[in-house]
């Protein structure tokens, strides 16, 4: 009998011990959770009672992601009325080439009219508005001026604003937040591919940047216009952030993410960035100025790119998958440039586009007079510091 208490003893105390570790491995998974990075999107818990008894639009593409669901089949299996579906560049499922022509159609999956807001219609009609009570932006950006996700975004806010529709922003990181660079744009040059004075790299989330267009009244009826945001939980500027779905077919992954803002100004000259290859926007190369030993040649690609660049030829060029080019780095065009002046062959073949793409031809006649990249971005240093002072009240993270 002397031996019975001290046996329940221990296996009283291995019982409470085993308690114990499981409330404090508990404690630790709810506190990890709690600290886990969440997207607008995620964030249900906050924006479904928004939604409840309202006519629902969405600006959604395949990047409108709630975990493994597409946010209109969340919406839809949580009782959110979905009247329409409007689609910017490369479609409602991200499958459509660059520039390609994007048809208004009804998905099949859910009888929901789609309308395209690209090509002729970027800012979609009064009547493809009518019966709408709110409207949800949700599109994953990568933080250029020149991506024209953003620039579909305006227009739709326009139209809310015009109509009395409610807007709201699901928001997503910016994969290229960290930086905040390049000419401010100048309204002579103002396009889809450029529509605010903001830098090419504007260091701000989609969200954010819905904020400044509303506040610093560049829309039509912006102080009329109600907007709201659903921001990410546990977000800082300075964050890594891989997305988990390719923006567009052209940025595949995240090196080619961290070369666009580099790498775009070469659409508007006669050198390829890999359109039709395995990895666009992480090579360079010609066919006539041999810019490196690098071999590649660009093969039609339905849905990324039907007709490339220098299509079939071959070409040589830079491999820079393994670059730690980051930001906007000009050194890949001005030695390009160099290389064409050489043997005297043109470079920028299509100035209007580049002066487009860079919101100013400043940039274009810089390299051209022979600056180099440190003098050239000094000069956009008085603009950027204007910018930054007057984005601040717009920012949402630290």
């Amino acid at each position: 009998m002397k031996h019975v208490f001290p046996r329940f003893q221990s296996v009283f105390s291995l019982t409470i011990f085993c308690i114990v570790f499981i409330l404090l491995i508990g404690g630790c998974a709810t506190n990890i959770e709690d600290k886990k990075l969440r997207v607008g999107a995620e964030r249900h818990q906050v924006y479904l009672p928004l939604l409840a008894n309202k006519k629902v639009a969405l600006v959604v593409n395949q990047t409108s992601r709630v975990n493994e669901s597409h946010l209109v089949d969340f919406l839809i299996e949580n009782q959110v009325e979905v009247v329409r579906i409007f689609a910017p560049e490369h479609g409602f499922r991200g499958d459509q080439d660059a520039g390609a022509l994007v048809d208004s159609t009804v998905d099949e999956k859910t009888s929901i009219p789609i309308t395209s807001i690209y090509g002729s219609n970027k800012k979609p009609s009064s009547e493809s508005m009518a019966g709408i009570d709110l409207i949800i932006f949700d599109i994953q950006d990568v933080g250029l001026r020149f991506y024209t996700y953003i620039s579909s975004m305006h227009y739709m806010m326009e139209a809310a604003a015009e109509s009395d529709i409610e807007f709201i922003v699901f928001d997503r990181p910016n994969p290229n937040g960290r930086y905040v660079d390049g000419p401010i744009l100048e309204p002579e040059f103002r396009s889809f591919v450029g529509m605010h004075p903001i830098p090419v790299l504007h260091g701000m989330t989609v969200a954010e940047l819905a904020l400044m267009i509303k506040g610093e009244k560049w829309i039509n009826k912006g102080e009329n216009l109600t907007l709201k945001t659903i921001s990410i939980a546990n977000y800082t500027r300075d964050m890594e952030y891989a997305l988990p779905v390719k923006p567009s077919p052209n940025l595949p992954n995240q090196q080619s993410i961290q070369l666009y803002p580099s790498l775009c100004f070469f659409e508007a000259t006669p050198v390829s960035v890999g359109r039709g290859t395995d990895f666009p926007f992480q090579v360079i190369g010609s066919d006539t100025v041999p810019l490196g030993d690098f071999q590649f040649s660009p093969e039609s690609r339905p849905g990324s790119a039907s007709k490339p660049k220098l299509m079939g030829q071959v070409l040589y060029g830079r491999d820079l998958r393994n670059s730690q080019i980051n930001g906007l780095n000009l050194e890949p065009l001005i030695q390009a440039y160099h290389r064409f002046s050489e043997v005297d062959l043109a470079f920028f073949i299509h100035p209007n586009f580049m002066d487009k793409l860079a919101g100013t031809d400043k940039l274009r006649l810089a390299i051209e007079s022979g600056k180099t990249a440190e003098q050239i971005k000094l000069d956009w240093q008085t603009g950027l510091n204007s910018f930054k002072k007057r984005r601040k009240a717009y920012l949402l993270y630290p």
